[in-house]
């Protein structure tokens, strides 16, 4: 996996991220080449990162520029660094090594005696039911039509307006495209601002299904990793400058799989980020209802630039079942998306437009149970987490539907493996990766009900056991949920 050169990362950068690279001993090449793969493991130095030049980045670590070319040598020889003259030296993952093989297309198939914990999708909540008794009253109304609305019902696309409106960020329903999910969402809006070949910058690890999309139309992602609290827009600035990116893929509402939000100071400084640089970004907004925190939200990122397209959904606020999603915009932009559109589909069903124009009219009241029970159960799960798996770390997330787990070792892809034959399926680390790498972490979602979570937890503790080869609970008395 030879890639060209994409992003690039400061000497002084690199440094922070290596730490306390030598420990005790005097600093060596074996040393330093141990933490720089590592970094490239862990996903904080993304395949195509460019390294900074050896007689700077000695400078930065106050070694001998002999040091740092043997370290070079042994990376080289390893498979994590390739070199070209007159382009530098970059990041890149062994051909075949374990993080390629876990990389790719996953998407597992239903199985009730397996307790999934690889999606992160709640269940329908209560009020569905009557939302669609409803809806069919006013289904009545629609048949004498052809049932062709490839901008959305107008009734559907005010109350979504409305919603935007109220958080501080006045929309018409004329801003508004009703689509087929956020995933087909965000496809519509690659297809009219991203040719192939153009590089699209995206947050490391991020939404595996977003980087099929940007695969599938041949564009390259270009990797910008995140740090232990979120977003470092430093770097993010810089790789915008430097990559020229025609377009960014952005999470900043309750990132996934970190569950993190982007406070109102940082979206200000992506803002001004994304305007000097003249980049369009798609704004991920699928999560932004999970808030689990009892904090003021900051506003959408369309507030602080108008460079920002918004990409919203029905999937993980009510039921995945529903389908639907939408994208919020200039008018103008939405008109010629709808041109677009035809050339995939005419438009979304409208039984289902009903559905969720009846469950927006009470949108407060079932968020709010929504809320409470998803808080239930993410502290549910990490007491089990720190009952059986307590050497696992992770930050309690500001909202979404999932933690994001240091597991202590990269062996996340094999432990998904361990534990599907344990009968608990999971997600790598890999999925979430651009290039197939962040083997020491794994994303747990805590939708299912606490007693199967608790069990599954149990179940991965056993697998965890198997590959580090030490004993772990017996699972001869596990019930098959």
């Amino acid at each position: 996996m030879s890639l060209t050169p994409s992003a690039h990362i400061h000497a002084r950068k690199l440094v922070e991220l290596l730490g306390s690279w030598r420990g005790v001993q005097r600093p060596s090449s074996r040393s330093l080449s141990t933490a720089v793969r590592q970094l490239a493991l862990d996903g904080r130095l993304p395949p195509g990162t460019r390294l900074p030049a050896e007689r700077e980045l000695a400078d930065a670590l106050g070694v001998s520029r002999t040091l740092v070319a043997r370290m070079l040598d042994r990376l080289r020889e390893e498979g994590f660094v390739a070199s070209r003259r007159g382009a530098g030296s970059w990041v890149k993952l062994p051909e075949g090594g374990r993080a390629n093989e876990a990389h790719g297309g996953w998407f597992p198939t239903a199985d009730n005696e397996v307790l999934n914990l690889a999606h992160a999708t709640p269940d329908a909540p209560t009020e569905l039911c009557a939302a669609t008794d409803r809806a069919r009253l006013r289904f009545a109304e629609q048949l004498s039509g052809h049932g062709y609305q490839p901008h959305g019902l107008p009734a559907l696309r005010e109350r979504i307006a409305e919603r935007y409106t109220k958080r501080g960020l006045p929309t018409g329903p004329e801003q508004i495209l009703v689509t087929n999910g956020a995933q087909h969402a965000f496809a519509l809006v690659l297809r009219m601002l991203v040719s192939p070949g153009e590089r699209v910058l995206v947050e490391h690890p991020t939404y595996p299904n977003a980087l099929e999309a940007i695969r599938g139309l041949n564009t390259m992602p270009v990797a910008v990793p995140m740090v232990d609290d979120g977003w470092d827009l430093e770097l993010l600035t810089a790789n915008l400058r430097q990559t020229s990116p025609r377009l960014a893929y952005l999470i900043p509402d309750f990132h996934n799989p970190t569950g993190i939000r982007l406070d109102a100071e940082g979206r200000a400084r992506l803002g001004r980020a994304l305007a000097r640089t003249c980049t369009t970004a798609v704004i991920d907004e699928t999560l932004v209802d999970i808030d689990l925190t009892d904090e003021e939200p900051p506003p959408p990122m369309a507030v602080f630039t108008d460079r920002a397209i918004l990409v919203g959904s029905a999937s993980k606020s009510f039921w995945g079942g529903l389908r639907l999603g939408w994208i919020r915009a200039t008018e103008e932009f939405v008109q010629r998306t709808v041109v677009g559109r035809a050339a995939l589909d005419l438009g979304s069903p409208i039984l289902e437009q009903l559905v969720l124009a009846e469950l927006l009219r009470d949108a407060d009241q079932v968020l709010q149970r929504r809320r409470a029970e998803l808080i239930e159960r993410r502290d549910h799960l990490m007491a089990a987490l720190r009952e059986h798996l307590p050497h696992w770390s992770f930050r309690v997330p500001d909202g979404g539907l999932s933690l994001w787990c240091d597991v202590g070792a990269p062996v996340s892809s094999q432990l998904s493996v361990a534990a599907e034959q344990r009968g608990v399926r999971v997600a790598p680390g890999a999925r979430f990766s651009v290039h197939g790498s962040l083997e020491r972490w794994m994303r747990l979602p805590y939708t299912l009900p606490g007693d199967q979570l608790a069990e599954a937890i149990r179940r991965l503790a056993a697998a965890t056991a198997a590959v580090h080869g030490t004993p772990g609970p017996s699972l001869l008395t596990a019930p098959i949920a």
